[in-house]
């Protein structure tokens, strides 16, 4: 039986594992192909493919990009790029650099609220200092006992309307997309589960999503619920999208899902990897 995982992060974004070791989990686990998917990010793709020679895993270079859509914070998965694709970098690194400003925002937010150290702080946990996101300011609030773990620290500062939130205007659809295809990948909506949409936002998205060229749609992650599994895959079947499985691992301690351990596709979905052919 092959394990397909196509979404997980290294220390090249915000997981806690270098490249090298993700792949070496992933292997132990038994997962037979991965798809490495830092936030706008693929430092990280080299290091992962020369550890598959040690290990009898199958390495799908990805990326997943910060997308802003009506006002909402969307992420898109690339599967299947070319890293060397001059577009696609272009954007990724036109993208880091919203990332850095939001970063001194949150820092100075910290600081309105008496919490000092917090930018030296998120830095020690960022391994990329180009990639410094939310999930870093909160490893730094766990290990400075402000809140006891990663969640407590998005409700109480970091998530939406909290003190230290900072809204901000990331890639635009149409670019995430443009980018992804232009590299010869696959476009996924990551996780459609944890978007605040209604019902009619969510077929919107959708509708635009495939109108651009976006191809799949993360049917099985570990932001769903079972029951969310056949509700996405119907989204999937009606608008014409394969459907992708991801755990978005990002570390042994904090992810909900470890890596491979989440349930096969259902099986009246068009799997995406059927594009993938690298």
């Amino acid at each position: 039986m092959i394990t397909f995982d196509l979404h997980c992060h290294s220390t090249y974004s915000d997981g806690t594992l270098p490249p090298e070791a993700l792949i070496a989990r992933a292997a132990q686990r038994g997962v037979s192909v991965l798809a490495l998917t830092d936030h706008d990010d693929t430092g990280g793709l080299a290091a992962a493919r020369a550890a598959t020679r040690r290990f009898p895993l199958r390495l799908i270079d990805g990326v997943e990009i910060s997308v802003t859509w009506r006002g909402h914070t969307i992420h898109i998965v690339g599967l299947g790029i070319d890293p060397g694709n001059a577009a696609l970098q272009a954007g990724l690194a036109a993208t880091r650099g919203g990332r850095l400003a939001r970063a001194e925002k949150i820092i100075a937010a910290f600081a309105a609220l008496g919490i000092a150290g917090s930018g030296e702080g998120a830095r020690q946990f960022a391994a990329n200092p180009h990639m410094i996101g939310r999930t870093h300011f909160a490893r730094f609030l766990v290990k400075q006992g402000v809140v006891k773990d990663i969640s407590s620290a998005f409700k109480r500062f970091l998530g939406g309307s909290q003190p230290c939130f900072v809204a901000h205007d990331w890639a635009s659809l149409a670019d995430a997309v443009s980018w992804i295809n232009a590299s010869g990948g696959v476009a996924v909506i990551a996780h459609p589960g944890r978007y605040p949409l209604d019902t009619a936002q969510m077929r919107e998205l959708l509708t635009e999503f495939r109108d651009l060229g976006g191809a799949a749609l993360e049917v099985v992650s570990s932001s769903h619920k079972p029951h969310q599994y056949a509700r996405f895959a119907a989204y999937a079947r009606e608008f014409g999208l394969m459907a992708s499985i991801g755990s978005d691992f990002h570390s042994p301690a904090e992810s909900f899902h470890d890596l491979g351990s989440l349930p096969a596709l259902p099986a009246d979905c068009r799997p995406v990897w059927e594009l993938l052919t690298n």
